[in-house]
């Protein structure tokens, strides 16, 4: 009996295949004019830093050693350099810097900072509609960064790892994975529909329809010629 269901409901979904595929076809287009139409493409743009040893000594005779103290403190500095980053003292000084015309709570919103687990390693990276003005935010606020680090801890540890550079291509658009999202999407409603229609119809189509009601068996079926009747009678004329 779970084989016939099965068999059953494979053949409800095979005649309804084609309001299934249009269904897919229908979110499939919905979703690519979602993503061209109404979706405003926004650039990122990366720098990384790293907590090194500080520099110590003075004229020829700096040295640039890192102890095991330096990375214990650049650990418990990671947290702290992160919020650093967006305050409101560094990302004035990049506004300040640029020639931008923007409040620092609208730039910080723009502003990501995040460390790299188990390492000294942070990024920021920052995210706006022009891909140039994003990497030179970037670049701009890892030098603020590291500029006020020396002057507030009064050591030099901040260094640019990669500096930021203009990406072409949105960080919030992607087509492939749009059009399979809005597939599924399309592909689960139309499951669903096939579903209620039949559970709503309550049309007896076949013999063993009336056997699964009922439960009696069917003796015999009169099958309808219709076409054949017509054409008799038509002939008869």
């Amino acid at each position: 009996m779970e084989e016939l269901d099965l068999k059953e409901l494979f053949n409800i979904f095979w005649s309804k295949k084609v309001q299934i595929i249009l269904i897919v076809l229908l979110f499939i287009a919905l979703g690519v004019i979602y993503t061209v139409g109404f979706t405003t493409p926004m650039y990122t743009s990366s720098t990384t830093l790293v907590l090194a040893g500080a520099e110590s000594g003075s004229g020829s005779e700096t040295t640039n050693s890192i102890t095991t103290t330096d990375i214990t403190l650049n650990s418990k500095l990671v947290s702290t350099y992160s919020v650093l980053v967006r305050s409101k003292d560094v990302l004035n000084e990049v506004i300040s810097n640029l020639g931008m015309d923007i409040s620092w709570e609208s730039l910080k919103n723009n502003v990501k900072v995040s460390a790299v687990e188990d390492t000294e390693v942070i990024e920021i990276s920052v995210t706006t509609e022009n891909a140039a003005d994003s990497a030179k935010i970037a670049n701009e606020t890892a030098n603020v960064f590291t500029k006020k680090v020396a002057e507030i801890y009064n050591i030099n540890n901040v260094h640019v790892v990669d500096e930021a550079e203009v990406e072409n291509a949105p960080s919030n658009i992607n087509h492939e994975k749009d059009v399979i999202i809005f597939a599924f999407i399309g592909l689960v409603i139309s499951v669903i529909y096939v579903l209620i229609t039949n559970m709503l119809d309550t049309t007896v189509k076949t013999a063993e329809d009336i056997e699964k009601e009922f439960k009696i068996p069917v003796l015999a079926s009169i099958p309808v010629y219709e076409n054949s009747i017509q054409k008799r009678k038509g002939g008869r004329r």
